[in-house]
């Protein structure tokens, strides 16, 4: 028996929904509709419930290919685009077909990247099997590979044509891979619905897996806040940019440990530098700023970093919400109260990385 599904809609030109719930495999012939060819790109990890999603599509009359790439960050690399252009130009793909992506963030980065530049944009339906994938990154259109420069550098805007968020996915996630996706939930409590940090301090047990009783509203929420944003703000011209909150020095730590850490797990990070730059700058209270480090302790999350910070500082500066040579920061004011520090005094950063270098003892569950 399967629950009810509920349906989050994105607006904005090109309208679509997410779907949350249970056994929605049902609900993606619909999403493809009218397309002739079907490309399902997935991880190596993932070839069983690739499998299904093909045998799905093909009864109900589709061409299908499987397309096989390498798992984690690996796979958002150019090369990896560049083999799966080629298999759409071999199996004759065109316009009015579609690319499927079935896997975490970095899946769904690259199959909507992918599917953003053949023949300059064709459909593209995510179905995330990462809490994160299913929270933020398979939504909003923002798509992207790495390059030696750093991460996301290369992408586009590209509106998937729905998102499938299927919470037995989760069940078979490791442990650690679900607790990095509550980074990005914890994010968007802190910049848009503090009723996610209540949820997730009520029961903190529950909190670091699936199994948990808020699981299935702590996604609908995160989902909400993205799905509201993003129909406001398609191209990050405004208030998505808030939505960046802790990603600045997380995608720094992320590059230079030649992503050997988990994207959440460098947020995590990066949400503390963040409420330490807020305090040290004298808009954040401290109540608030040290709720961040006490819930990401509490889940699991690291909260301490002892990196190199020239070296960070330089990653930092060709970060995409830099803006020439003035680095820019999303920060609280208040909690829910996001804002932009544009080109903060370099004092402020130094004393802020110093209380993310301070060990305070905290075990983290993961890196």
């Amino acid at each position: 028996m399967t629950d009810e599904p509920t349906r989050l809609r994105v607006s904005g030109d090109q309208p679509y929904d997410v779907v949350v719930g249970r056994g929605l495999l049902g609900e993606l012939a619909g999403m493809v509709s009218g397309s002739s060819r079907v490309a399902v790109i997935h991880p190596a990890a993932l070839r069983s419930t690739a499998i299904a999603v093909r045998d799905d599509l093909v009864a109900g009359g589709q061409e299908v290919h499987a397309i096989e790439i390498p798992d984690g960050e690996r796979q958002k690399e150019l090369q990896v685009a560049s083999y799966l252009w080629d298999v759409l130009g071999q199996v004759g793909f065109t316009r009015t077909d579609a690319v499927v992506g079935v896997g975490g963030g970095a899946t769904t980065d690259l199959a909507g990247f992918v599917a953003a530049t053949w023949l300059r944009g064709v459909a593209v339906v995510h179905v995330p099997t990462t809490l994160l994938g299913m929270v933020d990154a398979a939504i909003g259109g923002k798509t992207g590979i790495n390059t030696e420069a750093g991460k996301n550098l290369v992408g586009a805007f590209h509106p998937p044509a729905g998102v499938l968020c299927d919470l037995t996915a989760l069940e078979s996630l490791p442990r650690h891979d679900y607790i990095a996706g509550l980074a990005e939930v914890i994010k968007v409590g802190f910049t848009h619905d503090p009723r996610i940090l209540e949820l997730l301090e009520s029961d903190l047990e529950g909190a670091r897996t699936y199994k948990g009783v808020h699981t299935r509203e702590l996604v609908e929420r995160a989902v909400a806040v993205k799905a509201r944003v993003v129909s406001a703000d398609l191209r990050e011209q405004g208030d998505r940019e808030f939505l960046n909150y802790g990603h600045t020095l997380g995608h720094a730590i992320e590059k230079v440990e030649k992503y050997k850490w988990r994207h959440g797990a460098a947020v995590s990070v990066g949400l503390v530098f963040a409420a330490e730059l807020g305090r040290t700058a004298g808009r954040l209270d401290d109540v608030t700023a040290d709720r961040h480090r006490a819930l990401l302790d509490a889940v699991g999350l690291p909260t301490t970093y002892a990196g190199d910070w020239q070296q960070l500082l330089a990653t930092m500066r060709v970060d995409k919400k830099s803006r020439g040579n003035r680095l820019r920061f999303v920060v609280l004011n208040a909690l829910a109260a996001p804002r932009i520090l544009d080109d903060p005094d370099p004092g402020l950063l130094v004393a802020a990385f110093e209380e993310v270098r301070k060990d305070r003892g905290a075990a983290a569950l993961l890196l």
